[in-house]
């Protein structure tokens, strides 16, 4: 027997969109248009997921009937799953749907994508259908940290004042073994660089809705404790990101507008990786620190003594020790990790 699923818009063409995604996913679906015909389907059947528009009248794009109609799934069908799609959400609205109504998630109209709903459909149902109690109903969806074979996973730090990206990046950061830790404020993110450990953070730079540039504080102070940052964000004049990688050494920019989840997470591969690396650098000395950068650009024994002043036995001394630390047995293994690491 199929799953079901609820589709209400007013918009007949995005219900005809909603409705061949999710029938192709299997579901039986039922479509509403009114706060009225949605209450009505929710009496006569359970559903596992539900697409909700927030303006469901046409001619009044203030119009958010659709909290009404998640109030309504929290209530008649609280087991179901519900999605906000909108062409008109503030991000305060979007706030209060995650947090007060209880959806999962939400996602603009003007930036939809199938694959990115395809892939929400896919976290719904992996996850355990909506508790059936007030309290849960009432409070965000909080996740349990992950936990690897061998301890807790690295932390990483989500900072956007977006709920529905905050849900995307902490799920995707999550997959790619990091226990994602998620703040809405600079005040909130500062906060928690104050009293945890960072090995990664992704950081918004607006975070007030508008043109204040909160986030660059947060990169300085990021850069200097040493984590390495991505920024996500919205904004995408070429002369503002350039300034931005030169000014505070970033891993990675990506902007919203072309974000894609297959290159977000190879960038956070490589982040890892090369925080790894150096992590496995820092027990080196100052001087050996010397020897490697020289070992990584090619040099030979005789040129790197040359280069530092020093005899070729000293050099050779370094190399045991730098090996031993970073238990290699080449060069290249050596050179690998030391070009990692920048």
């Amino acid at each position: 027997m199929n799953l079901r699923a609820l589709i209400v818009d007013d918009d007949g063409s995005w219900q005809a969109i909603m409705s061949e995604i999710l029938t192709d996913n299997e579901f039986d679906v039922d479509t509403a248009s009114t706060v009225e015909e949605a209450v009505a389907a929710l009496k006569a059947n359970s559903h596992r997921l539900a697409v909700v528009d927030l303006s469901l009248s046409a001619s009044d794009h203030h119009n958010q009937d659709g909290l009404r109609v998640l109030d309504a799934i929290r209530h008649l069908d609280p087991a179901c799953r519900a999605i906000l799609l909108t062409g008109f959400a503030t991000v305060e609205i979007a706030v209060k749907a995650l947090t007060e109504y209880n959806a999962f998630t939400f996602l603009r109209k003007e930036s939809f994508k199938r694959s990115e709903f395809k892939d929400v459909i896919k976290r719904i149902l992996v996850t355990a259908p909506a508790a059936n109690d007030e309290t849960s109903a009432s409070k965000p969806d909080l996740k349990p940290a992950p936990v690897s074979p061998g301890g807790l996973l690295p932390k990483a730090l989500i900072v956007d004042d977006d709920a529905g990206w905050r849900s995307i990046l902490e799920d995707l950061i999550g997959e790619s073994e990091f226990q994602p830790i998620a703040s809405a404020s600079f005040g909130e993110a500062l906060g928690l660089l104050r009293k945890d450990k960072f090995s990664l953070a992704v950081v918004d730079l607006s975070l007030r809705g508008g043109q204040s540039l909160d986030g660059l504080q947060l990169l300085k102070i990021t850069q200097g404790h040493h984590i390495p940052t991505i920024v996500v964000s919205g904004l995408s004049e070429p002369d503002e990101i350039q300034r931005i990688y030169s000014e505070h050494s970033i891993s990675a920019y990506i902007e919203k507008q072309a974000f894609d989840r297959a290159a977000f997470k190879r960038i956070l591969v490589d982040t890892k990786q090369s925080s790894q690396a150096s992590g496995e650098l820092s027990g080196l000395t100052d001087r050996e620190r010397e020897v490697l950068d020289l070992l990584a650009q090619g040099l030979t024994n005789k040129e790197i003594a040359e280069k530092l002043v020093i005899t070729t036995n000293t050099v050779k001394r370094h190399l045991k020790a730098i090996f031993e630390k970073l238990d290699v047995h080449t060069r290249a293994a050596a050179t690998a990790i030391a070009t990692r690491g920048k």
